[in-house]
């Protein structure tokens, strides 16, 4: 079976204030379709720059990745940018919503931007948001949503692509305890019930333990 996500010896490195860090050192990470990992370490440990590297909005200097079996080592911009509108849905802290635009339309935001014909849209992203509990918000500004509502917009936006790959970066900072279960269960669901990977970062062990597999960035160094 193709791995959803397949890195060896990953180095990635930054310059800020002309000092060297040394991000990402040899990440070897193997991930089956259909997994539910998460990644845990402290501040600074290079969880977001694995997050991005993932997610195809960097790359690394060195080491082989292959995303769903495809090499994304030397992809340029536009490249990488198919490749993620293919196969890729993102879940941040922030929601990142049109402030301005209804639940409806932001779900339908990537759609838009494949091309696809208004009443498709439409169709799809409304089927996504009844599925998610939200079928009576669909016209709802993001300010007249709760937290907890507003990120299953963004759960909603992030499989309107039908990727094979959620990754959800500290989904639930922003949320309390009751409602961070809430969008955990959602997660869970669409892994169990529908074979979605995902890959949930976390400075929470709580949240972590919610995934069937974790794992322990530090230093650049990913362990089990």
């Amino acid at each position: 079976m193709t791995p959803a996500i397949d890195m060896h010896a990953v180095h990635k490195r930054y310059v800020l204030d002309h000092v060297a860090v040394h991000a990402l050192r040899g990440i070897d990470l193997a991930v089956a379709p259909g997994e539910f990992i998460a990644i845990t370490g402290p501040s600074g440990s290079g969880k977001s720059t694995l997050m991005n590297v993932i997610g195809c909005l960097d790359q690394p200097d060195s080491g082989e990745f292959r995303l769903d079996g495809e090499d994304v080592m030397g992809l340029d911009a536009d490249a990488l940018a198919h490749l993620r509108n293919r196969k890729l849905g993102f879940v941040f802290q922030g929601f990142n919503l049109l402030p301005r635009t209804s639940a409806l339309e932001n779900v339908e935001a990537p759609l838009v931007y494949s091309g696809v014909e208004r009443s498709e849209r439409h169709q799809r992203a409304r089927a996504l948001l009844e599925r998610l509990g939200l079928g009576d918000r669909t016209h709802h500004l993001p300010t007249q949503l709760s937290g907890g509502q507003q990120q299953r917009v963004a759960i909603a936006r992030a499989l309107i692509n039908r990727p094979s790959l959620i990754l959800a970066d500290e989904p639930t900072g922003n949320l309390d305890t009751a409602t961070s279960q809430e969008i955990l269960d959602v997660l869970s669901a669409l892994n169990r019930d529908e074979g979605v990977t995902i890959v949930l970062i976390t400075h929470e062990p709580d949240i972590a333990a919610r995934a069937t597999r974790q794992l322990t960035l530090c230093d650049g160094v990913l362990t089990a």
